[in-house]
């Protein structure tokens, strides 16, 4: 899918150098909210001042909303590749850009003093030339000094990880390097219980789908299920497929396998043999639930249904589920193929 690590924090703290080292050292493409309004100028000819880009920044905000630069961030990059996001100042952008399941945001500081060293060595014409200018300018850029300036205290709060740059340049590419290492090998949540579905679909015993579902409530697994026949019958793998032909409303008629339970099916009724609530659960799925399995789910009192990617036939059970109230989120937007699956 591709990872997104956005990179903010204090002023002068060295997230360009950051960004420079997950470019080039590591070849993440580079995407700046910044250079987006300033294509915007330029397409429309206007001088590049920075009155100009908070002017242009405030405008496009208030008409189309404050993650707008975050979206269109997002709508730029191409499938499978590393990108780095850079001059993220807001946590309206940040909220949009946490939609993605690969986003990582990294908050760089250090000492406001080394900072304003760092700041007059780069020598920019519109920095603050006093420190004292300078604790005024970040004040505002920390607290949120209205639209113009950012809100880097909430970012900082809404950051996954925090970077204190606290000596070289060298020593600060190795840092990142570490952390860039150990977000690309520890799963997230969704990855997490993934693989553990995963594991569990092994055990299905219909070759046309083995599929599996995990439900979860505050990051704890409550119950497992796996496509099969009903305990204690015999198995599609040992005496063959029980196909029934079903004409659904859409019209098509299709075949299904009415020998097994669905995995998702086969955890409820867990929960349920083991006393177990699953009400205001989470369930993960390999692909969306079928209508039968949709109505279960909502009558269980699970509140939200995480899949891997879309089902074919899968039209009523979104109606469903959204009149019903529940989030239900496809990581993959490709219909999940599987054995005789039109048949």
């Amino acid at each position: 899918m591709g990872m997104i690590i956005g990179v903010t924090g204090h002023l002068s703290s060295g997230k360009d150098t950051v960004a420079n080292y997950l470019q080039q050292e590591l070849g993440f493409l580079h995407i700046s909210l910044s250079d987006i309004l300033r294509e915007d100028l330029k397409r429309r000819k206007i001088p590049l001042t920075r009155e100009n880009l908070q002017d242009e920044g405030n405008y496009i905000r208030e008409k189309y909303g404050g993650g707008i630069l975050a979206e269109r961030a997002l709508g730029k990059r191409l499938p499978g590749k590393n990108y780095v996001i850079t001059s993220i100042g807001r946590v309206d952008e940040i909220n949009v850009l946490k939609k993605h399941p690969e986003f990582k945001l990294i908050f760089v500081t250090a000492h406001a003093k080394k900072r304003f060293e760092w700041m007059k060595k780069r020598n920019r014409e519109q920095d603050p030339q006093t420190y004292k200018e300078f604790l005024k300018h970040e004040k505002k850029e920390s607290k949120g000094g209205g639209a113009k300036f950012r809100e880097l205290d909430n970012c900082m709060k809404a950051s996954n990880i925090i970077v204190k740059n606290s000596g070289t340049i060298n020593e600060l590419n190795k840092k990142v390097n570490k952390l860039i290492k150990d977000i690309d090998l520890r799963p997230d949540w969704d990855e997490y219980f993934f693989g553990i579905m995963d594991a569990v679909s092994r055990r299905a015993t219909c070759d046309r789908g083995k599929a599996a579902s995990i439900i979860v409530k505050d990051k704890m697994i409550l119950a497992t299920g796996y496509v099969g026949a009903p305990a204690g019958l015999k198995h599609c793998d040992e005496v063959g497929h029980l196909m029934e032909k079903t004409k659904h409303t859409d019209g098509v008629e299709r075949w299904h396998c009415v020998r097994t339970t669905h995995a998702e099916q086969n955890a409820i009724a867990q929960a349920a043999k083991h006393g177990i609530s699953i009400k205001d659960s989470t369930i993960y799925v390999g692909m969306e639930p079928c209508l039968s399995c949709a109505k279960m789910i909502i009558n269980s009192g699970i509140k939200k249904v995480i899949c891997k990617r879309r089902y074919h036939a899968a039209n009523e059970s979104r109606i469903f589920l959204k009149e019903a109230g529940i989030k239900l989120i496809v990581k993959e937007k490709k219909v999940e193929s599987y054995k005789n699956m039109n048949a």
